[in-house]
């Protein structure tokens, strides 16, 4: 079997950018990304993606109409196809049992049913989504239950390991490719088939090959190990500014461990994305499942130490604008779970913003990615958007300040360090107030135009009693 034609149903943040680089890296096949959504599809054949990713946008321009398509014919496709990736959405649960742990399988199990429909010959199916671990096995089961005589199933666990924001770059130059299948000779065989397609690009050294269900844990595990760091350093951060303690110095001292490291070492308002959230939680309910509560336990206090983090951020704005927001102004400066992407799934911006609301702030948003629209609907289904009015999108950092008592910002781009302060400054109500959830302002800078600046896991002024007493008890 030589792989001539690669399906990918799916063409949201994993499976776009995949198939695009797939596409760049193998000219002698042809790639398409499939999905139901004519409206998305049509804007990946546009010049506008549906997605920002730096350095996206020139590779689909140069492979898009040679070997990469994007369509809504589903059906024609996967009967062609020699190789499917299944690249859907599987968002946690939100009811029934598992509600708010376990992950949705409704789209995996609509494709993997899609996929026995329409395949007239074998085809090796690969599991690119984010999926509790046996979830394989559950799409081998739908396959084999559906497959017609002389037709083969080979199912792989391909998960991604990609950070939005800096996608294009894992995928060309990744840590590692994780492959997991049978280990049976035709399950050997169908993994081989798919290191072919990577190996193009990637030495063959960073191709792991594991069995399924390790190659299925190993996705979780991995964010989960990740969203554990962050939680870790934010945690830190809690008791830095309680004592007076600078976090990045700490951060910086426990990095240089080697037997610790430095990356995912820099404290913020929280971690935000669609994968670190998702898949710690499934990872607490499959612990549950497995009747390990102690494990359960010890992996939800990470989400629960990410929740504590926005909301004491929340809290700190408030307590130093005199324990009142109420109708007061204040530009929120980036609503991205992270710079370099319009991604706003699980924010911490969502959080902050909602707490401010209920304490009846007026808000002026910014973000260079994020679309009105989307920072409107995010807010409403936080339920904390009964009135407009409230807020304000507006597409200039400098608007959002105007007239304001604060700048808060909750994500970290670039932009955002070139900013004129001085003007800004003078268009603000005095005093004037700035709070940096992502350490990305130059503290000493700001204070000697006149802000008063008050940053993640640093003590930049002297604390209220009352947000001492919270951290420490006094004898």
């Amino acid at each position: 079997m030589t792989i001539e034609r690669i399906c990918c149903v799916g063409a949201g943040y994993v499976g776009g950018p995949t198939c695009t680089v797939i596409a760049s890296k193998c000219p002698n096949v042809r790639v398409c990304v499939v999905d139901t959504n004519a409206d998305r599809i049509a804007k990946w054949n546009s010049d506008e993606l549906p997605i920002y990713e730096p350095g996206l946008d020139d590779i689909v321009r140069k492979c898009r109409g040679n070997n990469l398509f994007f369509s809504i014919n589903i059906k024609e496709e996967i009967e062609k196809a020699d190789i499917i990736f299944i690249s859907v959405n599987t968002p946690t649960k939100t009811f029934g049992f598992g509600k708010g742990k376990a992950a949705d399988l409704q789209n995996l199990e609509h494709v993997a049913r899609l996929i026995a429909n329409y395949s007239n010959k074998s085809k090796i199916v690969v599991e690119k989504s984010t999926v509790p671990v046996r979830a394989a096995e559950s799409i081998n089961r739908i396959l084999t239950a559906n497959t017609r005589p002389g037709i083969r199933f080979d199912v792989l666990s391909n998960p991604e390991f990609l950070a939005e924001g800096t996608a294009i770059e894992d995928l060309l130059n990744p840590d590692r490719i994780l492959i997991g299948g049978e280990e049976t000779p035709e399950g050997q065989r169908a993994i081989k088939l798919l290191c072919s397609i990577y190996s193009n690009w990637i030495p063959k050294e960073k191709i792991i090959t594991t069995n399924t269900w390790s190659s299925e844990l190993s996705k979780l595990a991995a964010n989960a190990f990740l969203a554990q760091r962050v939680s870790s350093i934010n945690a830190i951060s809690a008791i830095c500014e309680a004592t007076g303690a600078d976090v990045s110095e700490v951060a910086h001292s426990v990095g240089s461990d080697t037997r610790i490291g430095a990356k995912c070492l820099k404290a913020g308002v929280g971690f935000g994305g669609s994968c670190f959230q998702k898949d710690v939680l499934n990872l607490v309910y499959l612990s549950e499942c497995l009747n390990l509560p102690e494990v359960a336990d010890y992996w939800l206090q990470i989400i629960e130490m990410n929740n504590f983090q926005k909301r004491r951020f929340a809290l700190r704005i408030i307590e130093c604008l005199f324990n009142t927001v109420t109708a007061k102004k204040i530009a929120v400066l980036g609503f991205a779970f992270k710079k370099n992407t319009g991604d706003t799934r699980e924010s911490p911006a969502i959080l902050v913003c909602k707490y401010l609301l209920e304490e009846g702030a007026k808000l002026c948003i910014y973000d260079p990615k994020v679309p009105k629209q989307q920072i409107y609907t995010d807010l409403r289904s936080a339920d904390r958007l009964d009135d407009e009015r409230l807020i304000e999108v507006v597409d200039s950092p400098y608007k959002a300040t105007e007239g304001a008592h604060a700048m808060v910002f909750c994500t970290e781009w670039d932009e955002f360090l070139k900013l004129d302060f001085k003007r800004m400054y003078d268009q603000m109500l005095k005093p004037a107030f700035v709070f940096d959830g992502r350490k990305i302002v130059n503290v000493e800078e700001l204070q000697s135009i006149g802000f008063h600046v008050e940053t993640i896991g640093r003590r930049t002024s002297k604390p209220f009693k009352t947000r001492i007493n919270r951290y420490i008890s006094h004898d």
